[in-house]
Formats: structure tokens, C-alpha cells, sequence
């Protein structure tokens, strides 16, 4: 029984890979060390598999096309709305220190130039389609718009004249991301939560 258990033990250890926190490798054992428990009065192992999540297949041929293309454009997309929410969550605490209006403007468009200057030449190569989804998961990570954003932190007539060149290009910065109202929003929520688990 027992090496029906370790045969079953190995294989586990083989085919899921073990969480970081739960393990360290040790030179002098030539192996890793792992947490264990006591179960039925046996010492044994004790590994934390991650949760992988699980969907059904999709309807059809159409919402596969767009699921496929959203893994692409979530791959390059969404580690750059994790900074803007980082940029984002900085940009604040520095205005709880900066009460004159004028001084906040002036840092404002300082910071703008050092964001520029460090990710625009990367952002320029984004596609329409890639930029559209950046503006959905923005509103997604942060639950603002990229309108009202931009309106916070630069002003009406900014956030204004952003939109009006959004639109000549066919965006749209007050797009939201709602997975109750649309389709193509849900497959987006599958993705991100496949991309996160690590999984893509």
C-alpha cells in the first residue's frame, strides 16, 4: 500500500508545480524540503496546488476568433494597466501633499513627460484593437473610465480633447467593462483570470 502511495505521491509531485512558499531546495540533500502534516498518524508531505479554473468550450467559430485575439492582446496589454494603476495610486499620494492647484498641475505635466518619455515608444506599437482593450481594462482595475481619469488628474478640456481624438480613430475613452451586459466583456474576464492563474 505504501508504494502505491508513493508512486501516486511522486506523480503528483511531477505533473503540479509546487508554490514557492511551500518549498525550498536544500544543496545538502540534493532536494527540496517541504512542509508537511500529520494525517492518520503518518507524516506526509504537504504541498498547496494552485486553482486552475475551468470553462466550458465556446458557442462558436466567431467568439473563438475574438477569444484567441484577446489572449494576444491581454498578454501585451495588461501588464501595462497594472502600471497605470501603480502610476495612478503614486500620482494620488503625492496630491495629498500638494494642496496649491497650480503646483499640482505643474507636477502633473512633469510626470507626464517622464511616463511618456519611459513607455510611449512600447504603447505606439500597440494596434486599435490593443489600445481599445487597454481602455476596457483600465476601467476594469481601477472602476473609472480612461475619460474620467484623465479628467481628474489633467482636467475637462484634456479629457475632452482625448476623447475627440479617440473617437476620430474609432475609440472611445468613456467605453466601461461590464461582463453582466456583454459577451465579449465575460470572454475578456476568462482570459485575465486564465492569464493571471498562469495558465496562458
Amino acid at each position: 500500500m505504501k508504494e502505491k502511495f508513493n508512486i501516486v505521491f511522486v506523480l503528483l509531485l511531477i505533473l503540479f508545480p509546487l508554490e514557492a512558499s511551500s518549498q525550498f531546495y536544500s544543496e545538502a540533500l540534493g532536494g527540496y524540503m517541504l512542509n508537511q502534516v500529520v494525517y492518520k498518524g503518518d507524516t506526509i508531505p504537504y504541498v498547496e496546488l494552485k486553482e486552475v479554473p475551468v470553462y466550458p468550450k465556446l458557442k462558436n467559430k466567431k467568439l473563438e476568433k475574438f477569444y484567441w485575439k484577446t489572449v494576444r492582446d491581454v498578454k501585451l496589454v495588461y501588464p501595462y494597466v497594472k502600471i497605470v494603476a501603480k502610476e495612478y495610486a503614486m500620482i494620488n499620494a503625492k496630491f495629498d501633499t500638494i494642496v496649491d492647484k497650480k503646483q499640482r498641475m505643474k507636477y502633473t505635466k512633469k510626470y507626464e513627460k517622464q511616463l511618456l518619455k519611459k513607455y510611449e515608444p512600447t504603447m505606439r506599437e500597440f494596434t486599435l484593437s490593443q489600445g481599445k482593450m487597454m481602455i476596457k481594462l483600465i476601467d476594469r482595475e481601477m472602476d473609472k473610465t480612461g475619460y474620467a481619469l484623465i479628467k481628474e488628474i489633467r482636467g475637462g478640456f484634456v479629457a475632452w480633447w482625448w476623447q475627440l481624438f479617440a473617437k476620430m480613430v474609432g475609440a472611445d475613452l468613456k467605453e466601461d467593462f461590464n461582463t453582466s451586459k456583454r459577451e465579449q466583456d465575460r470572454i475578456i474576464e476568462r482570459v485575465i483570470t486564465l492569464y493571471e492563474a498562469g495558465v496562458l
